[in-house]
């Protein structure tokens, strides 16, 4: 017979168990995902290795008590549902359809006319392609007809010799940058509107249009840096390398700088080294905020001038998706870290800007306080690589950039205005795959860039570089590219009834 001490697990060794099973449930569950969500692997068997998972799973400690959490929060105001009438009122009317019932129609004569009902409906005209045509009359002096005739210059087109306008170059470049549609699409697209243009023309346009636009980039990036308060990220895009012998992709990025409310600026790099960060921001000093990617605390610590920023919205992501191994738990670090937003929202709708870093010193203090003595003993509790473990390893090792937020009026807690404009590009990535060359990563990275600023701005992207690709090959070095940047550019006084 055993004694009773070796037939009980001690306590500690229970609660390690459990602890464990609790992580590898969570594993077990991020990697159906992985294998099972939309866009995932198809390389394996997946019926298959689901019923070697099931497997798995009956295999493990008998299921943990599920827990549920009940949140209470006011209710926001109904949406208010906005009538097609509003919605349409800016549309021209250009036809108008009276219905007149037939006895009136046979004998007009007999009814009078009291009043009318009207509706409407919204029809389209599918786009349609015209020539501009360009006449330039020669004139001869009578009086002295050894003079050379006058003849007007030609005007100067974004592609020398070519047939493109600008507003045909410029719904290209919307049509794949905005719209997300690949050339070859668009090449379908022309041909059924009744002109052949080939992929190989659209993507020359794209070339020669980039060449046209970089400096207007690289304006906008000094700008940029010049403010003080920079966020940053970057983004994987595969771009296909013809030096590689077996036909693959490799991987490129998108080094993406913006701050909330300023223009977007994208730089293409094939590498995600520490040095393309030196590259990226040189020598700029102020803030930076990003999230925890290392290459961004090494370049402030090797500039005395940088001060380096963290991202709440990467800790909050943490404990989030930890949320399964110990709901309760998680949720009462959300709620902390949910205070915050709450106390930023408020001042948002009061309005306050210079002086939020006293508020924050203020109001911050209490809730930041008891977030770090609950993260400290939960860290000590757990395993550290579960899900919590991790989770409370990125926020206390991350405590100094996340809580110098305090000291700023001006930044905001996340880096969510850079995230939200590197979506576009990932979006679009879906349909044209991939950047067809490593060279070519550079024009991805300018035209998203005015793009996303445009329509930071509030501008129509079409019409914007329909107008600047329009000036700028009459324009030369010396000419003033400051009024064709996105923050700065006005629409033209007068609308023009053509497409130039």
């Amino acid at each position: 017979a055993f004694p009773l001490h070796a037939m009980v697990a001690p306590t500690d060794e229970v609660q390690r168990l459990r602890e464990e099973n609790a992580v590898l449930r969570a594993q077990i569950a991020w990697l159906k995902q992985q294998l099972f969500g939309p866009g995932k692997s198809e390389t394996l068997d997946r019926a298959q290795l689901l019923l070697q998972l099931g497997a798995l799973e009956k295999l493990a400690a008998a299921q943990r008590p599920t827990e549920t959490i009940t949140y209470e929060r006011p209710a926001g105001p109904a949406p208010k549902r906005t009538l097609p009438a509003e919605s349409f009122a800016h549309l021209p009317v250009k036809e108008t359809v009276e219905l007149v019932p037939e006895p009136v129609r046979q004998e007009p004569e007999l009814y009078e006319r009291i009043g009318e009902e009207r509706t409407f409906e919204v029809d389209i005209v599918p786009p349609q392609l015209f020539k501009r045509e360009i006449v330039r009359p020669k004139f001869r002096h009578r009086p002295d007809r050894h003079r050379a005739p006058l003849l007007s210059p030609a005007p100067k087109r974004l592609v020398p010799g070519g047939f493109a306008s600008a507003g045909l170059v410029a719904w290209a470049l919307t049509a794949k940058y905005c719209d997300h549609l690949p050339l070859y699409r668009q090449e379908k697209m022309l041909t059924r509107w009744g002109a052949s243009i080939s992929r190989q023309n659209l993507c020359d346009w794209v070339g020669a249009a980039t060449a046209q636009l970089e400096p207007l980039v690289k304006a906008m990036k000094r700008e940029l840096l010049a403010g003080g308060y920079v966020v940053v990220d970057e983004t994987p895009i595969r771009c296909n390398d013809p030096d590689l012998r077996d036909g693959k992709t490799t991987q490129g990025w998108l080094w993406a700088l913006t701050r909330p409310g300023g223009d977007v600026v994208f730089d293409w790099r094939l590498s995600r080294r520490h040095a393309e960060a030196e590259r990226l921001l040189g020598d700029y000093r102020g803030l930076l905020q990003s999230d925890g990617y290392e290459a961004y605390p090494a370049f402030a610590a090797a500039h005395p001038g940088v001060e380096w920023l963290g991202c709440w919205a990467h800790a909050r992501r943490y404990f989030f998706e930890a949320a399964r191994e110990r709901p309760k738990t998680a949720a009462r670090v959300l709620r902390l870290i949910a205070r915050l937003y709450e106390l930023e929202h408020e001042w948002d709708e009061a309005g306050v800007d210079a002086e939020r870093a006293k508020l924050r010193e203020q109001h911050f203090a209490q809730p930041l306080a008891r977030l770090r003595r609950l993260v400290t003993a939960l860290q000590a509790r757990v395993l550290p690589k579960s899900g919590l473990g991790q989770a409370c390893a990125y926020l206390l090792g991350h405590w100094t950039p996340l809580t110098a937020h305090q000291r700023h009026s001006h930044t905001k807690l996340d880096t969510n205005a850079v995230e939200n404009a590197i979506r576009p590009s990932k979006l679009g990535a879906k349909n044209w795959l991939f950047i067809g060359h490593p060279d070519t990563g550079n024009r991805a990275a300018v035209l998203y860039s005015l793009v996303l600023s445009c329509q930071r701005r509030g501008h129509n992207p079409h019409d914007y570089l329909r107008d600047v690709l329009a000036r700028l090959p009459a324009m030369t070095t010396s000419d003033d590219l400051r009024p064709l940047l996105p923050a700065h550019w006005q629409p033209p006084a007068t609308a023009r009834s053509e497409l130039p």
